[in-house]
């Protein structure tokens, strides 16, 4: 019989923190021997042109997911740590079948939207049209989100650290 996965799905507007938080629990983990893989999920998705019908390249996002867990998997990783943006509740199973099975939480990362906002002019260049697009997306996914109550946990985020948030969601879903 096959061994389940456990993941955590690192949810939370654009500029929260997911994939910094994701690559320190990954760190932490591996630094006490447990397996485990990061996966960005915007890299899954990131290709031109999108198709008219998919505004964010999801369904091809999810089919590089699944192959890239089957990889993982046979290769003995049971545990993954998966930075993106989920918006809907049937996404979630979508994202499980797509990990192959097992336990699947959700847990956002909230930081306030000022935060959020200084940390996207740090990250785009002053004026450009990235950062107005990102910082317009910040608003409408923060809304969205805490809209949806998709996640099993939320994880304020104030001034701590990546590796104290990444012990926080280590904490909340027991690894």
């Amino acid at each position: 019989m096959a061994t389940l996965t456990e993941s955590v799905f690192l949810n939370g507007t654009v500029g929260s923190g997911k994939t910094t938080t994701g690559e320190a629990l990954h760190r932490l983990l591996a630094d006490d021997g447990i397996s485990n893989a990061v996966i960005d999920l915007d890299g899954l998705r990131r290709s031109w042109p999108v198709p008219a019908t998919d505004r964010f390249n999801h369904e091809l996002e999810l089919r590089n997911l699944q192959s890239l867990a089957l990889n993982y998997r046979e290769v003995g990783v049971r545990r993954f740590i998966l930075a993106g943006v989920v918006e809907h509740s049937a996404e979630v199973d979508r994202y499980r079948t797509a990990l192959g099975g097992g336990a699947l939480t959700v847990v956002r990362l909230d930081p306030s939207l000022a935060t959020i906002q200084d940390r996207l002019r740090n990250r785009h260049e002053p004026n450009s049209p990235e950062l107005a697009w990102h910082l317009e997306r910040s608003v409408e996914l923060h809304r969205i989100l805490n809209e949806a109550r998709l996640d099993a946990h939320v994880v304020a985020i104030g001034s701590q650290s990546p590796q104290e948030a990444a012990h926080a969601v280590r904490t909340l879903i027991g690894w």
